[in-house]
């Protein structure tokens, strides 16, 4: 067991940049391993998630004032540095003393004694210089740097928002993430859920237009923990996720399909929107993943649920049976990088374009499944055109019997004039996504192929 928040941050970086684990994955294994309190709790995370997420700007600094250039080149030296500079640079609530004696003494507890002295100089030049990273003039190399992403990620963004916006965006995504929580009306309302938190200390704030939502801010602690939690008040989800479910508008006694179903949000959404009253399948090819699913079905006691291991593209059986389906593809994620904090360094664009091509594929086999006149909606957490717009345009070309239903009821977020929604996070304060509700004119593509 280790108390030292720092030395824990340092071993689970190691893991990640070793092993190429995922940062969630490494941080809860060893979150669960080793009983910190709240606020270690929250400075490993900080730690962990900050330093991978601004890993790119940490080199900028290192690469700038390391005057041996031998003396940075050791990866767990540099995964050292970074835990320093990453509480110099960004956590103000620790003072620069403290930052920098904790870190010359990681360096001595990991068997960089001979180095200490670097450490502690390399980190008070920083101090004394009130380091500005000298930033190239390329806009998209400075952007990267200032802001720790690839560049081909900045690229698209200039393209698609113009400079301004693409540095608000990524400001946006270095943010840390909020909470929003899902309300379940089977078992709760909205204000016996807000005044349950506010009683246990916990700021919380209506999101308007979605009926279900709360958002959490500061300091929350353990999520088990949390009034209404065992009690299967609510479920954590954020706002644009919930948008997707009002998008679909399941009603009861109808047969829903949630193609791509894991971990489950959506799926026991559609049942607190039906009233538990109807049949929903709910598939995905990842049998351990659907357990979390099972978990959460039981824990809102929800009963319409039908779970189910399987690849979506084949499976012949749900031929026009469903009166709507939810087709939630998996996606690179480029809507939720403030959450994945590896995200922006895992994802090419080659990874993209595969992507696109398994979308398309689990469109064209789910779009079989919906009766004549049903309901097809599409979605990713992805903003990439590659992975939404192309994927429908192509659809939509190769099927004429689908069209876009238009979105007639007040939404929190507007429609494009093409029809679908995108959610860009820095204008809307919530992850970025993409949705569009399809409908099937006249007869099911399976039946036209006959």
């Amino acid at each position: 067991m280790n108390n030292n928040p720092r030395q824990l941050a340092f071993i689970i970086l190691q893991e990640i940049y070793r092993k190429q684990t995922f940062a969630d994955f490494s941080l809860d294994k060893y979150l669960r391993k080793n009983d910190l309190i709240d606020a270690n709790r929250r400075l490993v995370t900080e730690l962990v998630y900050g330093c991978v997420r601004r890993g790119r700007s940490l080199d900028a600094i290192i690469d700038e004032l390391a005057k041996k250039k031998s003396h940075q080149q050791h990866p767990d030296l540099r995964i050292i540095l970074h835990i320093g500079l990453y509480q110099l640079s960004y956590l103000e609530q620790i003072p620069e003393s403290a930052a920098v004696d904790t870190t010359v003494e990681l360096a001595k507890q990991n068997k960089f004694a001979k180095l200490a002295g670097f450490v502690n100089g390399l980190l008070r030049e920083y101090i004394r210089r009130e380091l500005t990273i000298n930033l190239p003039e390329n806009p998209v190399q400075k952007l990267g740097i200032a802001y720790s992403f690839p560049d081909w990620i900045i690229e698209y963004w200039i393209e698609q928002l113009g400079l301004t916006e693409a540095e608000k965006l990524c400001s946006w995504f270095n943010q840390s993430p909020s909470i929003d929580l899902r309300i379940n009306p089977l078992k709760t309302s909205l204000e016996e859920v807000e005044t349950a938190m506010k009683n246990t200390g916990i700021s919380v704030s209506i999101i308007s237009q979605l009926p279900q939502a709360l958002r959490l801010t500061g300091a929350i602690g353990q999520i088990q923990k949390l009034p209404g939690y065992n009690e299967g008040w609510w479920s954590i989800q954020d706002s644009s996720a919930q948008l997707v479910t009002y998008l679909l508008n399941p009603q009861p006694g109808e047969i829903i399909i949630d193609a791509c179903a894991a971990p489950g949000g959506k799926t026991t959404h559609i049942a607190e929107l039906m009233g538990d009253n109807g049949k929903i399948f709910a598939i995905d090819k990842a049998a351990s993943r659907l357990k979390k699913l099972e978990q959460n079905a039981e824990r809102l006691q929800l009963k319409s649920i039908s779970i189910s291991t399987g690849d979506s593209r084949n499976l012949p059986k749900f031929i026009n049976q469903a009166d709507r389906v939810l087709l939630d593809v998996p996606c690179s994620g480029l809507g939720t990088l403030h959450r994945r904090a590896d995200a922006r360094w895992r994802q090419t664009l080659e990874n993209i374009q595969e992507l696109a091509k398994l979308q398309s594929e689990l469109l064209e086999t789910a779009a079989q499944w919906v009766k004549p006149g049903g309901i097809l909606v599409y979605a990713t957490c992805t903003i990439h055109p590659l992975e939404n717009e192309a994927v429908i345009q192509e659809f939509l070309a190769n099927n004429s019997e689908w069209e876009i239903e238009p979105q007639t009821v007040n939404f929190m977020v507007s429609p494009c004039t093409e029809g679908w929604i995108k959610v860009w996070p820095h204008r809307e304060q919530m992850d970025g996504f993409f949705m569009v509700k399809l409908r099937c004119k006249i007869i099911s593509p399976a039946e036209n192929r006959e």
